[in-house]
């Protein structure tokens, strides 16, 4: 069989969105001397580390620092400050992110303030993108990368509250965007912003009563173990099961003080690291000085009062509703492309089967951290956009889909935070070692795959 010619014009890309999965796809595609042209809503990078971000996309609060250490943060071409602190607060995550897009000149590739209203495939391949400043723009191949912690879920709790209520997303600090001095405040979830909140709202200085609601409840993992970063040296095997490091760790976990019992939460339900454990050191510290109550699920509202599963109940001035996040692509139409109780199958999770030209990036809850997780599959985009890599057909794409959500995903709740999750180790080493070689394999003996090349990124006249 004669070997397809490989397409000597790379295609056009279009990239959505400019935070930490847009600039590291811009950044491997013009590596890869590919063009490529990154639309951001916003004035400045970084999505939802730019604070205050006026794209409103970014949920950092004011003094937020990263719940993942540095010595697991750094992109592997280019390091993070040896100065910077373990736990880096966002304005140094901005900094970092600001002098990655400057070391490699990605600020030429970037129009800022220029969102995709909306993103139409083509009958005959490739994409109408319609921009807020500069109109109609085409392109080749689509690259999604507009985040997933941008558009807050709400529970659906019965009832009604009569008080205020905001989400975290919007939480600033206790002045912003509520004044939240001498409240009756309920904090609603057990992550890792849920215990933030509950830690800066429940200091005596500013005369609340904090309580905190979970449902499911959560594992409460320090960020020190013995004056080090918790998780310097984590790392999963990938030559080894999965499920004999999860019993290993759960073994261990006794040894950690994560028990959320020992501080008065209610009991999980389910097992250590069959859902995301909550990383702080210092919300058992406020609850164990009586300056949070704990409590179950909320049953249901009614005014000013909430009622709780445990048959408790009490009256509440504000809720801070900390509930995650709803996958959203505000640019497709619905009946293209959506992802329903935050469900989206993608291979890899980059490819959606039987769509070639569109392409996503950071949409995984991997762990330990997104940062080298988005770097690892830049390099795939890039290889595929000059034809070095090849996805299978559709049928196996599927199956491996399954078979990757049984291994991520088969152990946890069944919840919409974990319907993306991952093991970034495990990822990491399946891609280096396996899908990128069969890939390129496959495009050595099929030829590269048949994107449209006839589209451009400029502003039409």
């Amino acid at each position: 069989m004669t070997t397809a010619a490989r397409p000597t014009t790379p295609p056009t890309v279009a990239v959505i969105g400019a935070g930490i999965s847009g600039l590291t796809a811009t950044k491997m595609l013009a590596d890869y001397g590919v063009p490529v042209a990154c639309f951001e809503a916003s004035d400045r990078v970084g999505g939802n580390w730019a604070f205050e971000n006026p794209n409103g996309h970014s949920s950092a609060y004011r003094s937020l620092h990263i719940d993942t250490s540095k010595h697991q943060l750094s992109f592997k071409d280019f390091p993070m400050p040896a100065a910077f602190p373990d736990f880096p607060h966002h304005t140094q995550i901005k900094a970092y992110l600001d002098d990655y897009c400057d070391a490699f000149g990605l600020r030429e590739h970037i129009e800022f303030e220029n969102r995709v209203l909306h993103a139409e495939r083509l009958p005959e391949g490739g994409w109408r993108l319609t921009t807020e400043r500069t109109g109609t723009r085409y392109a080749d191949l689509l690259v999604v990368a507009n985040g997933h912690h941008w558009d807050p879920r709400y529970p659906d709790f019965p009832g009604e509250f009569t008080g205020q209520s905001i989400h975290s997303h919007h939480y600033v600090d206790p002045w912003t965007p509520l004044h939240l001095m001498d409240q009756r405040i309920l904090v609603v979830g057990l992550g890792n912003s849920a215990a933030d909140i509950t830690v800066e709202l429940s200091q005596r200085v500013f005369r609340n009563q904090v309580t905190l609601s979970t449902r499911s409840s959560a594992w409460i993992v320090p960020k020190l173990i013995n004056g080090k970063a918790a998780d310097a040296n984590y790392r999963t095997i990938p030559q080894l099961p999965l499920s004999w490091q999860r019993k290993a760790a759960q073994w261990g976990q006794r040894f950690t003080g994560s028990d959320p019992r020992l501080y008065g939460l209610p009991a999980p339900n389910h097992k250590f690291f069959e859902a995301h454990p909550t990383q702080s050191g210092e919300l058992p510290l406020r609850l164990m000085s009586g300056d949070v109550t704990p409590r179950g699920n909320v049953a249901r509202l009614d005014g000013s009062t909430v009622h709780f599963e445990d048959g408790a109940s009490a009256e509440f001035d504000v809720i801070v509703y900390a509930t995650g996040y709803n996958l959203t692509f505000p640019f497709f139409d619905p009946d293209f492309l959506s992802a329903p109780g935050n469900r989206i199958d993608l291979y890899k999770r980059i490819f959606k089967p039987g769509l070639d030209d569109l392409l996503f990036a950071g949409f995984a809850q991997a762990t330990p951290t997104l940062f080298p997780f988005v770097e690892c599959q830049a390099r795939l985009i890039a290889a595929y956009a000059v034809g070095r890599y090849v996805p299978p057909p559709v049928a196996e794409m599927e199956r491996v889909i399954a078979a990757d959500d049984q291994l991520y995903r088969g152990h946890v709740l069944d919840r919409p935070r974990h319907t993306h999750q991952l093991d970034y180790f495990v990822y990491e080493h399946q891609l280096r070692t396996r899908e990128l070689p069969q890939g390129r394999a496959r495009a050595e003996r099929d030829g590269a795959p048949g994107l449209v090349r006839t589209a451009h990124l400029h502003p039409v006249p």
